[in-house]
Protein backbone atom coordinates (compact mmCIF):
# COMPACT_ATOMS: atom_id res chain seq x y z
CA UNK A 1 0.00 0.00 0.00
CA UNK A 2 1.34 3.50 -0.70
CA UNK A 3 -0.16 5.22 2.37
CA UNK A 4 1.33 8.60 3.27
CA UNK A 5 3.74 8.43 0.01
CA UNK A 6 2.65 11.46 -1.28
CA UNK A 7 5.14 13.49 -0.18
CA UNK A 8 9.01 14.44 0.66
CA UNK A 9 9.36 14.62 4.78
CA UNK A 10 12.31 16.96 4.08
CA UNK A 11 13.35 15.64 7.70
CA UNK A 12 11.13 18.05 9.30
CA UNK A 13 7.85 17.75 11.37
CA UNK A 14 4.41 18.43 9.57
CA UNK A 15 4.08 22.23 10.46
CA UNK A 16 7.37 23.23 9.89
CA UNK A 17 7.69 21.80 6.64
CA UNK A 18 4.24 23.48 5.87
CA UNK A 19 6.07 26.98 7.39
CA UNK A 20 8.85 26.73 5.39
CA UNK A 21 7.22 25.51 2.07
CA UNK A 22 5.28 28.97 2.90
CA UNK A 23 8.54 30.70 3.53
CA UNK A 24 10.02 29.55 -0.19
CA UNK A 25 6.90 30.64 -1.49
CA UNK A 26 7.00 33.63 -0.07
CA UNK A 27 10.72 34.28 -1.50
CA UNK A 28 10.22 33.18 -4.41
CA UNK A 29 7.38 35.37 -5.30
CA UNK A 30 8.91 37.93 -3.83
CA UNK A 31 12.47 37.89 -5.35
CA UNK A 32 13.65 40.56 -7.89
CA UNK A 33 15.16 37.89 -10.66
CA UNK A 34 12.06 35.51 -10.08
CA UNK A 35 14.03 32.42 -9.06
CA UNK A 36 16.02 31.38 -5.22
CA UNK A 37 18.03 29.14 -4.62
CA UNK A 38 17.77 25.78 -2.66
CA UNK A 39 18.10 22.19 -2.03
CA UNK A 40 16.86 19.96 -5.13
CA UNK A 41 14.22 18.04 -3.13
CA UNK A 42 12.80 21.40 -1.49
CA UNK A 43 12.27 22.78 -5.15
CA UNK A 44 10.95 19.35 -6.00
CA UNK A 45 8.53 19.87 -3.46
CA UNK A 46 8.02 23.75 -3.61
CA UNK A 47 6.94 23.22 -7.39
CA UNK A 48 3.55 22.39 -6.94
CA UNK A 49 2.81 24.05 -3.85
CA UNK A 50 3.36 27.21 -5.51
CA UNK A 51 1.95 26.29 -9.12
CA UNK A 52 -1.63 25.99 -7.17
CA UNK A 53 -0.97 29.17 -5.66
CA UNK A 54 -0.67 30.67 -9.23
CA UNK A 55 -3.36 28.76 -10.58
CA UNK A 56 -5.72 30.60 -8.27
CA UNK A 57 -4.58 33.97 -9.38
CA UNK A 58 -5.06 32.91 -12.80
CA UNK A 59 -8.48 32.23 -12.13
CA UNK A 60 -9.07 35.75 -10.39
CA UNK A 61 -7.44 37.45 -13.54
CA UNK A 62 -9.67 35.42 -16.17
CA UNK A 63 -12.93 36.20 -14.07
CA UNK A 64 -15.52 38.83 -15.52
CA UNK A 65 -19.27 39.26 -15.40
CA UNK A 66 -21.85 39.31 -12.94
CA UNK A 67 -19.89 38.31 -9.25
CA UNK A 68 -16.46 38.61 -10.37
CA UNK A 69 -15.57 40.61 -7.39
CA UNK A 70 -16.62 38.33 -4.98
CA UNK A 71 -15.05 35.76 -6.69
CA UNK A 72 -12.18 37.23 -7.02
CA UNK A 73 -11.93 38.20 -3.09
CA UNK A 74 -12.73 34.26 -1.78
CA UNK A 75 -9.80 33.45 -4.26
CA UNK A 76 -7.12 35.64 -2.81
CA UNK A 77 -8.46 34.55 0.31
CA UNK A 78 -7.94 30.78 -0.61
CA UNK A 79 -4.26 31.90 -1.79
CA UNK A 80 -3.69 33.72 1.32
CA UNK A 81 -3.02 30.09 2.71
CA UNK A 82 0.19 29.26 0.13
CA UNK A 83 1.66 32.69 2.36
CA UNK A 84 2.17 33.38 5.75
CA UNK A 85 -0.09 36.01 7.03
CA UNK A 86 0.13 39.56 7.84
CA UNK A 87 1.34 40.86 10.70
CA UNK A 88 -1.38 39.62 13.45
CA UNK A 89 -0.97 42.54 15.91
CA UNK A 90 -0.69 44.88 13.91
CA UNK A 91 -3.64 47.28 15.36
CA UNK A 92 -3.44 46.25 18.99
CA UNK A 93 0.09 47.20 19.20
CA UNK A 94 0.12 50.54 18.02
CA UNK A 95 -0.77 53.47 19.73
CA UNK A 96 -1.78 57.23 19.03
CA UNK A 97 1.15 59.08 17.17
CA UNK A 98 3.07 55.47 16.69
CA UNK A 99 4.21 54.80 12.91
CA UNK A 100 2.42 50.92 12.28
CA UNK A 101 4.98 47.84 11.37
CA UNK A 102 5.01 47.52 7.84
CA UNK A 103 3.07 44.26 6.39
CA UNK A 104 5.07 41.46 5.97
CA UNK A 105 6.45 39.80 2.96
CA UNK A 106 3.90 37.17 2.63
CA UNK A 107 0.70 40.12 2.36
CA UNK A 108 3.36 41.39 -0.71
CA UNK A 109 3.67 38.39 -2.00
CA UNK A 110 0.35 37.89 -2.58
CA UNK A 111 -0.40 41.17 -3.98
CA UNK A 112 2.21 40.67 -6.63
CA UNK A 113 0.65 36.97 -7.04
CA UNK A 114 -2.47 38.84 -8.38
CA UNK A 115 -1.47 41.81 -9.55
CA UNK A 116 1.82 40.99 -12.12
CA UNK A 117 1.76 37.19 -11.98
CA UNK A 118 -1.82 35.98 -12.25
CA UNK A 119 -1.83 38.46 -15.57
CA UNK A 120 1.60 37.13 -16.86
CA UNK A 121 0.33 33.91 -16.66
CA UNK A 122 -3.35 34.58 -18.45
CA UNK A 123 -3.45 32.35 -21.26
CA UNK A 124 -1.29 29.54 -19.66
CA UNK A 125 -2.71 26.33 -18.78
CA UNK A 126 0.52 25.55 -16.30
CA UNK A 127 3.89 24.63 -15.60
CA UNK A 128 4.93 28.10 -14.31
CA UNK A 129 8.15 27.19 -12.69
CA UNK A 130 11.74 25.43 -13.91
CA UNK A 131 14.10 23.78 -12.06
CA UNK A 132 17.40 23.86 -12.89
CA UNK A 133 20.47 21.56 -11.00
CA UNK A 134 23.34 23.50 -9.97
CA UNK A 135 25.79 20.57 -8.87
CA UNK A 136 26.40 19.70 -5.18
CA UNK A 137 27.25 22.26 -2.41
CA UNK A 138 30.78 22.50 -1.16
CA UNK A 139 29.95 22.19 2.67
CA UNK A 140 27.36 19.01 2.89
CA UNK A 141 27.36 17.69 -0.39
CA UNK A 142 23.67 18.23 -0.46
CA UNK A 143 22.38 19.10 -4.59
CA UNK A 144 21.38 22.42 -5.33
CA UNK A 145 19.36 23.86 -7.39
CA UNK A 146 17.27 27.08 -8.95
CA UNK A 147 13.52 27.24 -9.24
CA UNK A 148 12.88 29.98 -11.74
CA UNK A 149 9.74 31.28 -12.88
CA UNK A 150 9.40 30.85 -16.62
CA UNK A 151 8.83 33.87 -19.13
CA UNK A 152 10.33 36.15 -16.42
CA UNK A 153 12.05 39.45 -18.02
CA UNK A 154 15.30 38.42 -18.32
CA UNK A 155 13.89 35.62 -20.61
CA UNK A 156 12.38 38.18 -22.51
CA UNK A 157 14.79 40.67 -22.72
CA UNK A 158 17.14 37.23 -24.38
CA UNK A 159 14.73 36.52 -26.24
CA UNK A 160 14.61 40.05 -28.24
CA UNK A 161 17.91 40.18 -28.14
CA UNK A 162 18.29 37.07 -29.96
CA UNK A 163 15.77 38.27 -32.71
CA UNK A 164 17.63 41.35 -33.19
CA UNK A 165 20.99 39.81 -33.92
CA UNK A 166 19.15 37.36 -36.40
CA UNK A 167 17.52 40.46 -38.13
CA UNK A 168 20.53 42.38 -38.28
CA UNK A 169 22.45 39.81 -39.97
CA UNK A 170 20.14 39.23 -42.05
CA UNK A 171 19.82 42.81 -43.03
CA UNK A 172 23.22 42.77 -43.02
CA UNK A 173 23.49 40.04 -45.61
CA UNK A 174 20.28 41.72 -47.87
CA UNK A 175 22.53 44.95 -47.85
CA UNK A 176 25.65 43.14 -48.75
CA UNK A 177 23.90 41.08 -51.78
CA UNK A 178 21.97 44.18 -52.83
CA UNK A 179 25.35 46.32 -52.64
CA UNK A 180 26.64 43.54 -55.35
CA UNK A 181 24.20 43.52 -57.41
CA UNK A 182 24.05 47.53 -58.12
CA UNK A 183 28.06 47.01 -58.83
CA UNK A 184 27.13 44.53 -60.95
CA UNK A 185 25.03 46.31 -63.01
CA UNK A 186 27.25 49.27 -62.85
CA UNK A 187 30.23 47.47 -64.37
CA UNK A 188 27.91 46.09 -67.18
CA UNK A 189 26.99 49.81 -67.77
CA UNK A 190 30.45 50.61 -67.95
CA UNK A 191 31.63 47.56 -70.33
CA UNK A 192 28.58 48.66 -72.82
Amino acid sequence: MRHLKAHRKLGRPTEHRISMLRNLATSLVNSREDRIVTTLPKAKELRPFIEKAITLSRRAASLDGNGAEIQSVHLRRQAAGYFHAGNFQRATTTRRGQIPPPRTAGVAALKRLFDELGERYKDRPGGYTRIIKMGRRAGDGAELAIIEFVDNAREKEAQSAARKKTTKGSSKKKSAETKTADSETAETKDNE
